[in-house]
């Protein structure tokens, strides 16, 4: 099923090519115009507001869509956003490979959540939001095995996935995986197909 016509455009506000594949194994066409958020000063304002990993998470997605959203009108945004929550405090993607084996220590033999956000905005406002959250359990691992991890994964994988891609090697990090792949990858589409299916 194809969920976009000429009067329902749809423009995706992020430059993430997981998430853009996500929409087009799903039938949803659409445009890639990202938003260039810098997403890092607005974490550091919402936490100091002692925002929710939740809460940051949407406010991202929100500002992603909106921004887009105001240039392009007439057209359907969408701005999505995933944070990874390890006991209440938020971890970023990593800039490199220094930084990638820090956050695999963090939640190395430990429990944490995988939250993705999306919004629809149109009009420069946004008329839907949902937030969905995984619950990952990593296996205990020394940190030989997870430096020989890294080593099998390229630099576009490591960046794009926050130092785990859950639909191939990845996997095989967590002893549990509780929650929707999609929603892991970044992007929960099926919500997204329902609101689109309910549109006019």
């Amino acid at each position: 099923m194809k969920y976009t016509n000429k009067n329902n455009h749809i423009i995706l506000a992020s430059k993430s090519r997981v998430r853009k594949d996500i929409l087009d194994s799903n039938g949803i066409d659409c445009e890639v115009v990202p938003a260039n958020v810098d997403e890092e000063s607005v974490k550091i304002s919402l936490k100091k507001e002692n925002a929710t990993p939740e809460i940051i998470s949407k406010n991202l997605a929100e500002l992603k869509a909106n921004k887009i959203s105001a240039k392009f009108t007439n057209h359907l945004v969408i701005g999505a956003d995933s944070v990874i929550d390890l006991d209440g405090n938020i971890i970023s993607k990593p800039n490199d490979r220094n930084e990638a084996i820090d956050i695999l220590k963090q939640l190395n033999n430990k429990t944490h959540f995988l939250i993705s956000s999306v919004c629809i905005s149109k009009g420069g406002s946004m008329i839907w939001n949902f937030t969905d959250k995984a619950r990952l359990t990593m296996k205990n691992f020394s940190l030989k095995e997870l430096n020989m991890y890294l080593s099998k994964i390229s630099d576009e994988t490591l960046y794009a996935y926050n130092v785990y891609q859950i639909e191939n090697i990845g996997k095989k990090l967590f002893s549990k995986i509780d929650g929707d792949k999609n929603t892991i990858m970044g992007l929960p589409v099926n919500k997204i197909k329902e609101f689109l299916e309910n549109f006019n």
